[in-house]
Order: structure tokens, then sequence, then C-alpha cells
């Protein structure tokens, strides 16, 4: 380990699976050597006991450059690692252009940045009126109820944000009124089509670009307009939710009500259905939800036979069928042939003290765990 530590569960397991795979009595086995990777290129292996020199001159022939598949992971990984690297290089290319001077279109900056400005504004909806929604609601109030009425708080405060903030840069591009720092942070980040950070600071977690995250969260007011004026989604997008953990909290305690079970000794079971996408969900849930919009990174999925399988080349991520996801007693869960995979928000990961990781999915599997522990399999909500 170097310069690092292990701060969570998923750290420790893949700790713990290099360790059985690499790490054992096995390794030093005379009658069946052991190869910690070996291919047409190269071999890893322990040299026989010798001289200092017989291990220098086998280092010596080792590759300076590893192929992800000496660490168990899929060929994959290497292009992954690439492309992030490509984006980070093009984010600064694009911060260091110059911020004076006409657009690509031929019109001046303030010019763009008003358009771009407007177009958004455009789309902003009028704020929910809780106190209303709250009335309508009624006494009987569900946990996911109470969930829904915080999501709308946090998309009011955002809508407010963005609406005012946009606002007063039109005023300051007309020069009516100085042009703050914030607002500049705001008319540069509009310029290079990225989310500016104050929005961002109100928003879920996201690696989108700033077009693309409009239509984000325009497909986020759908839903909560579906659930406001028709009834909570039968199919839960959980990237449409601000805090999608809540939402599954919330399964939780209304279960755990219903049945008298303890709270802290429950959990979540999930399940793949065949459905592809949630307009084909043709059933309700009476305990549990389903949910759709998660993507598959560091494996594929077998639609017809239901379990993971290895990653098609240069199939980085791959959407899965609507999942269910049902609270059950702690004590009831008995999972096997299957591998317990974390679902994060977006394909940064990001660590888990608390930040990132949503909750745990349960994948059918042929494989042993380790094998797909190696391969760095995870669930985002979000891709790039």
């Amino acid at each position: 380990m170097y310069g690092g530590r292990a701060i969570d569960n998923f750290d420790r397991r893949i700790l713990n699976t290099y360790m059985d795979e690499y790490m054992g009595d096995f390794i030093f086995d005379t009658f069946q050597p052991f190869h910690f990777y070996v291919d047409d290129v190269v071999d890893y292996y322990i040299p026989e006991d010798g001289p200092r020199d017989v291990y220098v001159d086998y280092i010596e022939e080792l590759p300076l450059a590893n192929t992800p598949e000496v660490f168990g992971l899929n060929p994959n990984a290497e292009i992954g690692y690439y492309t992030q690297a490509a984006r980070d290089m093009w984010s600064h290319l694009v911060e260091l252009q110059p911020q004076t001077g006409e657009s690509s279109s031929g019109i001046s900056r303030d010019e763009f940045i008003a358009q771009i400005a407007q177009d958004v504004l455009n789309k902003l909806p009028a704020e929910y009126e809780l106190d209303k929604i709250r009335k309508n609601l009624g006494t009987e109030i569900t946990p996911t109820t109470v969930v829904l009425l915080q999501e709308l708080e946090r998309i009011n405060r955002l809508i407010g944000r963005m609406r005012r903030s946009l606002l007063t840069l039109q005023r300051a591009l007309a020069g009516e009124v100085g042009m703050s720092s914030e607002l500049d942070d705001v008319a540069r980040s509009l310029f290079n089509g990225q989310i500016p950070s104050i929005w961002r600071r109100l928003a879920p977690d996201t690696l989108k670009s700033l077009g693309n995250w409009m239509i984000h969260f325009e497909a986020r007011l759908k839903q909560y307009n579906t659930w406001v004026n028709e009834a909570e989604p039968s199919v839960i997008w959980l990237s449409g939710l601000h805090i999608p953990e809540s939402y599954l909290t919330a399964l939780v305690q209304a279960t755990c009500r219903k049945n008298g079970w303890p709270l802290d000794k429950s959990t979540l079971y999930t399940s793949m259905t065949q459905y592809a996408h949630a307009e084909d969900v043709t059933e309700r849930t009476t305990s549990g939800c389903f949910v759709h919009g998660l993507y598959l990174e560091g494996a594929g999925w077998d639609r017809e036979n239901m379990h993971l399988v290895p990653q098609r080349p240069k199939q980085l991520i791959q959407e899965i069928p609507v999942m269910k996801i049902i609270p059950i007693e702690a004590h009831r869960l008995k999972l096997q042939n299957t591998f317990r995979t974390p679902v994060y928000m977006t394909s940064q990961r990001r660590n888990a003290m608390g930040v990132g990781l949503v909750f745990e999915a349960d994948l059918a599997t042929h494989e042993h765990a380790s094998h797909w522990t190696l391969q760095g399999v995870c669930l985002i909500l979000n891709t790039d």
C-alpha cells in the first residue's frame, strides 16, 4: 500500500482478495510453480534461490509498463484510464483558453454567454409550492412522501439560485451592475460549457457537461412532477433524486413499520428483473420498489441468463435492466452465487467516508466473488 489507507469495507475486501489470490504458502510450492501472471510476453514468478544477480537479472527482464490483466483487471480498464486522462487534459486546456474576444460562432463572448444564460432561464420552471403540496397530501404522510418533500425543498433552492445568478449576470453583462467574482465564475462556466460552482454545490454529484446536465435536470423535474401530480412512480429513477439513499432508507422504515421489524436489524435485498426499461414494467411491488437507470462498470450483464459476464471489448459501461429492491430482515438474507456490488453516484466512485456510495446491490454470478473484486466491478447512477 503506497500512500493510502483502507477506509471502508470495499477497500478491505480488495486488499484481502489480493492477499488470498497472490500471497500464501502456495507461492513456494516446488511441485506446482505459482505464476502471478503469465502470457506470451511476460511471466511473473518467484525466481529460484540463488545469488543477488539472479533476482536483479530477472527484474531487469520485466516490462516497464504493465497491462491491466497483470492486476486482475479487464483490458478495458486501460481504455478507461486513458479516457479519463484525456478528459482531464482537455478540461485544463479549456480553462487556459482566452476568455475575451469572439466565440467560434462569430459573436462576442458576452453575447454568447447571454444567449446561454437565456436558454437556461427559459428551461427553469416555477418553484414548487410546498405548502400547497403538503395540504394536498393530507395528514397521512408516508416516509417516501417525506423524502419527496425534502427533494422538492432542495430542487427549489437550486432553481432559485440558478434564476437569481442568471438574471444578475444578464444585468452585469448589460453594464447595469458590477461583475463580482461569483458572477465571473458563472460567466466563465457558461462559456466553457461547464456547471457553475455555485450551482454544483446545490446539485447532486455529477461529471456531466452543462448541456448534458440540463437534459438530466429536466428529466429530474419530470419525475418530480409525476410524483406530485399523479402518484409515486412505480419505477423510481434513482439518479433523478438529490439524495437517493434517503429514498431507500425510507423504504426500509416503511416496511419495518408495517411488519414490526427492528430498523437496525433490517437491510436491502436486490434482484434483477427481465424488464429492459421502466416503461416495460407491468406490475407494482407490494414491498420495496423497482429502480432503473443503473450502469454496470467492470463487467457485462447477460440479459438472457441474468448474471455477470466479462465485459465486451471497448464497452466500458452497460445499462442494466430494471432492478427490484426489497427490504428484508438481515438474518433472513441468504445470498448464494451473488456478488455484493457497490453502487456509486458517478464513475469517480469517491471514497466511502459516506461520500459517493449509495447502497449495495446483489448481482448473480457463476464466478467466484474474488474475480469480480479484482475486475473492479461496480454500479453507477450517472454516466459521465
